[in-house]
C-alpha cells in the first residue's frame, strides 16, 4: 500500500496557508496568490487544487466489498488556517461523500479488471450549518483482505464501520448475524450474494483506515467566503 506524506508538525499538520491577498497557497508549493474581491465587500479565499486535507472518522476502520458504493461522512481532522492563523475550515467540519468502486486501470469499475475503492467528497458542512460544495477525493486503495469460512474476524471487525455488501459477506461466511452495517442491503441482492459465496467459500474486502487512507485532495479550487 502506497504511503502518504502526513504533515505532523504544529504548522504543517494544521495545513497553514500563506495568503498574499485572497488566494491561499500552501507553504510547501510555489503557486502565486491571486486577489479576489466581491462587490459586497466580502472576501473570497481560495484554497487551490491539489491541496490535501486531513480527515478523521469515528471508527478506526471502514470495511467495504469490492464494487460496493457506500455513503460515508468524514470530518476535517485539524483546523485549516492561513498564515495569520485565521481558521478557514474548522476542525470537525463534516465531509459528506461516498466510497466508490474504481477500476485501477482506467478509473471506472467493471468486473474484468483489478478493483479499487476511493472516497469522493461532495460537500462540506460547517458547524454553523453552512454547506459548501467541494470536489475532492482520496487516493485509490486496491489492497484487500480475504475472508474465508472459519476465519476469525475479530481482528478485522474491531472498531469497524461496515458497508452492507461487506457485512453480508462476513455474516454468510462466518455465521455472525450481529454485524451492524452502514447501509441496508436488499433481499434479492443478499440472496444472489449468498449463492456466490456458498460456491466460493471466501471473499475479499477492503479494510480502510480513514486517517491513513482517506485524506482528500482537492480536484478543483475551493473558494471560501470570509466576511
Amino acid at each position: 500500500m502506497n504511503s502518504i506524506i502526513r504533515w505532523k508538525s504544529s504548522t504543517a499538520a494544521l495545513m497553514a496557508m500563506a495568503i498574499t491577498t485572497a488566494t491561499v497557497t500552501p507553504l510547501f508549493t510555489f503557486a502565486p496568490a491571486q486577489a479576489q474581491f466581491n462587490l459586497n465587500q466580502s472576501r473570497s479565499v481560495t484554497i487551490p487544487a491539489n491541496v490535501t486535507l486531513p480527515v478523521t472518522y469515528e471508527k478506526e476502520k471502514v470495511i467495504v466489498q469490492p464494487g460496493e458504493t457506500t455513503p460515508l461522512t468524514l470530518r476535517i481532522a485539524n483546523d485549516i488556517i492561513d498564515n495569520n492563523r485565521n481558521v478557514l475550515i474548522p476542525r470537525g467540519t463534516e465531509i459528506i461523500g461516498e466510497l466508490q468502486p474504481v477500476n485501477v486501470d482506467n478509473g471506472y469499475y467493471n468486473n474484468d479488471n483489478k478493483q479499487g475503492v476511493r472516497f469522493v467528497a461532495r460537500e462540506l458542512v460547517f458547524t454553523s450549518g453552512r454547506r459548501q460544495q467541494i470536489f475532492a477525493n482520496s487516493r485509490t486503495i486496491s489492497e484487500t483482505e480475504r475472508i474465508s469460512q472459519g476465519t476469525d474476524t475479530g481482528r478485522i471487525l474491531t472498531d469497524a464501520a461496515i458497508g452492507a455488501g461487506a457485512a453480508t459477506v462476513i455474516s454468510l461466511l462466518t455465521g455472525n448475524k450481529k454485524i451492524e452495517t452502514l447501509e441496508p442491503i436488499g433481499g434479492a441482492a443478499a440472496g444472489a450474494l449468498a449463492s456466490v459465496l456458498l460456491r466460493k467459500k471466501q471473499a475479499d474486502v477492503f479494510v480502510l483506515r480513514p486517517e491513513e487512507d482517506l485524506d482528500i485532495t482537492l480536484q478543483s479550487n475551493l473558494v471560501l467566503s470570509r466576511y
